[in-house]
């Protein structure tokens, strides 16, 4: 889950002696905020994830101490390296917030730190949302536990008007409440996606905006690829073999993200028009369904797959699993909404103010009341382009 942007609490890092006399703080502060989030959600679900939450606060060590311990390899103590490095480099030249993350590690027993369900109804391209008192109503709800995870999914699934997905994910951010850690599941990422993942992380941790996770998951996906462009473009040069595998990665991206951002609003209006009547006949209407998804990947096999392989192989092989048409369903293809959809609104916001990211995050920080931000940023985008004659 995404956490909401607060005054910085700097608990410091476990292992300190300043930080083993703060330490019940940290479990206090840790446990009051998890059941403030989660007010009104049931009690076992507050206080499991609240006793996970500080239970891996507890474990985090000093990256300094990990960094000179001999049970990391030395691949993966050059992780942690980059991972502080991007940390550094986006508070400098993005401007992102100053804080104490990724300035410890914590090894975890899994291969995911925790799970995420999202869902969506059967019959249309809309988020089911869960409601929190502090970050409002959000598209996803996080788990520690893989077994509970599965569980919880099937009961939601269970009347049939809901699609669900879940997932592990690697890492995640509670944005300045405490100071999160480089996370043992981080380290198998490739250099790239670590320095991505840094970044977008932290600028979630410098603008979060109420009640509107795919502006904040936008913004953080296209801070994350442009400025990891630029991270590898200044250490290594803009001719390094990094660099260019990072350009292909990220062409591959705006390949698909403008190829799904027009399937999502095609599938859309089905929904609202003609899939109404298909409704009265539930077997009818999933398999019409069916055979739209179908579509889909019929014309990224025929019109999108030879440019995405071309760019980027692995990127290419993911797409093509995830549009299987076995596999996909409305919570996944909400998943893409939330993350990818039409990322060049910000592309062409950025441009307006000649590439500086710094007045990006600034406007979208002065957004933080605002409630409905895509609707400002589209009015920033015409505002700035040149009329047509």
């Amino acid at each position: 889950m995404k956490f909401p942007t607060k005054n910085q609490l700097h608990l410091g890092v476990v292992g300190s002696a300043r930080a083993a006399s703060a330490s019940r703080w940290a479990w206090t502060l840790a446990f009051l905020f998890f059941a403030l989030l989660n007010a009104g959600c049931s009690t076992g679900y507050v206080l499991r994830n609240a006793w996970a939450q500080v239970d891996l606060l507890w474990s985090r060590e000093p990256l300094e101490k990990v960094l000179e311990s001999p049970r990391l390899t030395e691949a993966d103590k050059a992780k942690l390296r980059l991972a502080r490095d991007a940390k550094q480099f986006a508070e400098l030249r993005l401007g992102l917030n100053r804080n104490l993350n990724y300035e410890s590690f914590v090894q975890l027993d899994r291969d995911s730190v925790s799970y995420v369900i999202n869902a969506a109804p059967i019959d249309r391209l809309e988020h089911h949302t869960w409601w929190y008192p502090v970050v409002g109503s959000l598209p996803y709800r996080g788990y520690f536990n893989r077994e509970v995870t599965e569980r919880e999914a099937k009961a939601l699934a269970a009347s049939g008007e809901l699609d669900v997905h879940w997932r592990g994910v690697a890492a995640y951010s509670t944005l300045g409440w405490f100071n999160d850690p480089i996370l043992s599941s981080m380290l198998r990422y490739d250099d790239y996606t670590l320095v991505n993942t840094i970044i977008h992380e932290n600028v979630h941790a410098t603008v979060f905006i109420k009640s509107n996770a795919d502006f904040n998951e936008r913004l953080a996906t296209f801070l994350g690829n442009w400025a990891a462009d630029l991270f590898f473009a200044e250490r290594d040069g803009p001719d390094s073999a990094a660099v260019k595998a990072a350009r292909a990665e990220r062409s591959a991206e705006q390949i698909f993200s403008k190829f799904i951002s027009k399937e999502l609003d095609s599938l859309r209006d089905w929904f609202a028009g003609p899939a109404v009547e298909l409704k009265k006949d539930r077997a009818a209407f999933l398999k019409a369904r069916r055979d739209r998804y179908a579509e889909i990947q019929a014309r990224f096999q025929a019109e999108i797959e030879p440019a995405l392989r071309a760019a980027h192989t692995p990127t290419a092989d993911h797409y093509a699993r995830a549009l299987d048409p076995e596999r996909l369903n409305n919570a996944r293809l909400l998943l893409w909404r939330t993350y990818v959809y039409d990322l060049s609104d910000f592309e062409k916001a950025l441009t307006h103010w000649q590439g500086d990211a710094r007045k990006l995050i600034e406007w979208a920080k002065a957004l933080k009341s605002d409630s409905d931000p895509e609707a400002e940023l589209k009015a920033l985008i015409k505002s700035h382009t040149p009329a047509s004659h």
